[in-house]
């Protein structure tokens, strides 16, 4: 059994007597004199440093240095040992083995040297508590928080196995339960020593550990994030999604999936090799991980060289079938990530169509309740519909027709404009037409709003459209709301809407020469109104007023050929 450590200010005075010999006896050395002349100087380097550790009040109550002056000491004694060993003409070893014995020396005193420096940074030597790993609670000052996670780092990189691993339990639990912990962390906290925990050479326990809070602190704030990537973190998270166990693989691709959410920090996907390991991870890793994968490569997509990547590396025939096996949040994210990538050009559409993308965007249109989902399929089958077939499809499919026209009447603003933008470059068969009829009240008030951009000309399109059905028109102006809300659109006066769009409608209802709706129309006020608008100049006003008085000049020209 080793003898008992000596009690830390014991080690200390031996460490600083036995400095004081070495600095002496090292002059006088003939042999290997550049490596002696590095060592002295790293013993030159430890003469402050050890001044400043007695000059700290509570230096001795610090438990890492129970470790790290024993150490140190035994070091020292090695050295002396060489020492004595080179001064001596009679000691005769081999050349190698004494260069060999010396740079171990050398590199032993430097990581020591390393540690106190780093002790002595911390600053936690100076406080009274420092032997005790309390966490500061709710609403601790910064100070003490600061302090805490100095001293954590401290002792995470300075003490063994233990020490390790109750500092990073303590890590975790105050980022687990401290949501501004992390930017305390990322800005206090040596970053970089927790991402080289990252490496497959740590001992296991710790390593899953450093995965866990590498993960948390690239989920919390920009702040931390920006911190795990400027400090290189993002190719360790890659290489553990890539061969880590299936629990570390999916805390890593949350936090790639983190990181890759400023656009700045996407370009480096590329340069790590990430496509291909996101999209292996997409293919074949677990849901958890497939959900997080999708979701970076949804955040990559936006850049142009990384979308051409995705192509390549055959991303699209992955990404598809999450749209109906993944899990909802993958789903989300893999129709967000399809939209944008059928937005980019013809050559990702087709790769899409190819892979049966379409059909399975009706599917998850049809199975999904999320808004967010929605969204994302709605733009992707907006982006493939501008291929003639795959607009053929859509208009001549009723079920698609009806849910837009439901979703036109929904209270979210986007949907609308989505449904109503796809609706308007559509061409229906008057059955569809009349079947999606009920949506038109809707379009009416779509017409009233200004934002977004082309969502008043886009509900105009459509509905007039619609009015080619004569049913429909009927349907249109018998709705008291929705023929007092036109006539008020008239109004020169009203200004929520450009007038044209409320002209081309009163001129699609009375396309068929309906005695009926022009009576209804005209007793709502709309020929006054239509009057002033011919008279202002407003595009379609006149050719309106002509259908509008269609049965007045009728009988005016009847009334003068009799005559």
């Amino acid at each position: 059994m080793p003898p008992a450590a000596a009690p830390p200010p014991q080690s200390l005075d031996q460490i600083t007597h036995l400095l004081s010999l070495l600095l002496h006896s090292s002059l006088s050395i003939k042999s290997f004199a550049g490596r002696w002349q590095v060592i002295r100087s790293k013993l030159a380097s430890l003469k402050p440093s050890l001044s400043e550790i007695s000059d700290s009040p509570h230096w001795p109550e610090n438990p890492l240095l129970q470790t790290l002056l024993p150490n140190l000491l035994s070091t020292l004694s090695r050295i002396q040992t060489l020492s004595d060993q080179c001064s001596d003409p009679s000691y005769n070893i081999g050349k190698l083995l004494m260069q060999s014995d010396l740079d171990m020396a050398t590199g032993w005193l430097s990581k020591q040297i390393q540690d106190i420096d780093l002790l002595l940074r911390s600053g936690v030597l100076r406080q009274s508590n420092a032997i005790v790993l309390s966490q500061p609670g709710p609403g601790s000052a910064k100070e003490d928080l600061g302090f805490f996670v100095r001293d954590l780092f401290t002792r995470l990189q300075i003490g063994g196995i233990e020490f390790k691993k109750k500092a990073m339990e303590a890590l975790l639990q105050l980022l687990t339960e401290d949501e501004k912990a992390a930017t305390v962390v990322s800005k206090e906290g040596n970053i970089s020593y927790l991402i080289q925990l990252l490496d497959l050479n740590t001992q296991a326990s710790i390593r899953e550990q450093a995965v866990t809070a590498v993960s948390i602190l690239a989920s919390a704030s920009e702040q931390s994030r920006n911190c795990v990537f400027e400090e290189g973190g993002l190719g360790p998270l890659l290489r553990i999604i890539e061969s880590g166990s299936m629990g570390l693989k999916e805390k890593a691709a949350m936090a790639v999936e983190a990181i890759t959410t400023d656009a700045d920090n996407s370009w480096a996907i590329s340069a790590y090799g990430g496509v291909s390991v996101l999209i292996e991870a997409c293919r074949s890793g677990s849901l958890t991980t497939q959900a997080h994968a999708v979701g970076a490569i949804k955040n990559v997509a936006a850049v142009e060289d990384i979308r051409i990547a995705l192509g390549e590396e055959g991303a699209v025939p992955v990404l598809v079938p999450v749209l109906v096996s993944g899990t909802a949040a993958a789903q989300e994210k893999a129709a967000n990530c399809i939209a944008t990538l059928a937005a980019s050009g013809e050559i990702f559409r087709s790769m899409i169509l190819q892979e049966k993308g379409l059909q399975r965007l009706l599917h998850l249109l049809h199975e999904s309740s999320s808004s967010e989902t929605l969204e994302h399929v709605l733009r992707a089958i907006y982006s493939l519909s501008t291929s003639d077939s795959i607009s053929r499809t859509l208009s001549s499919s009723t079920t698609f027709l009806i849910q837009i026209a439901e979703l036109i009447k929904h209270e979210n603003i986007v949907l609308q404009q989505i449904c109503v933008s796809l609706l308007a470059n559509l061409s229906l068969s008057d059955g569809n037409k009349r079947a999606i009829g009920g949506c038109m009240g809707a379009l009416l008030k779509r017409m009233e709003t200004a934002k977004p951009d082309g969502l008043q000309e886009a509900a105009a399109k459509a509905l007039v459209a619609l009015l080619t059905v004569r049913s429909n028109r009927k349907d249109l102006v018998r709705d008291e709301k929705s023929l007092m809300k036109l006539v008020q659109m008239l109004d020169p006066n009203y200004e929520l809407v450009s007038k044209k769009f409320p002209v081309a409608v009163v001129a699609a209802v009375m396309a068929g020469g309906s005695q009926g709706c022009r009576k209804r129309l005209v007793a709502a006020g709309a020929y006054a109104h239509l009057q002033k608008l011919e008279e202002m100049e407003v595009a379609g006003a006149k050719k309106a007023m002509q259908r509008l008085s269609g049965n007045r000049l009728k009988r005016l020209f009847t009334r003068t050929w009799r005559e």
